[in-house]
């Protein structure tokens, strides 16, 4: 027979090791369009000589279950999905925008090259 702290530690560990399992999914499962890995990332001083083609607002969960994700993947996720933006709209470049939330991001896209 199980003990109650058996019981408990499985509740609590199972969650857990779901939750970051997911985590660590949530990375892989975003699309590298063809074409993206060429999209630069600029500064809006480095875009004057562009032609502004539009912007984007894309957005990841920050959070999957009760764990944070990581700043660092969640903003290389929101870049791929800018740069993934960038080529459906003919753009080469992207520049960071507003960030209302983290998890969201707006990107505005130029032709530069």
């Amino acid at each position: 027979m199980k003990t109650f702290l058996q019981i408990t530690q499985v509740k609590i560990v199972a969650p857990v090791l779901m939750s970051l399992a997911l985590g660590g999914c949530a990375s892989s499962l975003i699309e590298v369009r063809q074409g993206s890995e060429q999209v630069a990332v600029a500064q809006p001083d480095q875009v004057s000589q562009c032609k502004a083609i539009g912007k984007t607002t894309v957005s990841v969960l920050a959070e999957v279950g009760f764990i944070s994700r990581g700043i660092d993947n969640v903003d290389a996720n929101l870049l791929q999905l800018a740069r993934n933006e960038a080529v459906s709209q003919g753009g080469d470049t992207v520049v960071p925008g507003d960030r209302p939330e983290i998890g969201k991001r707006t990107f505005a896209i130029y032709k530069c090259r």
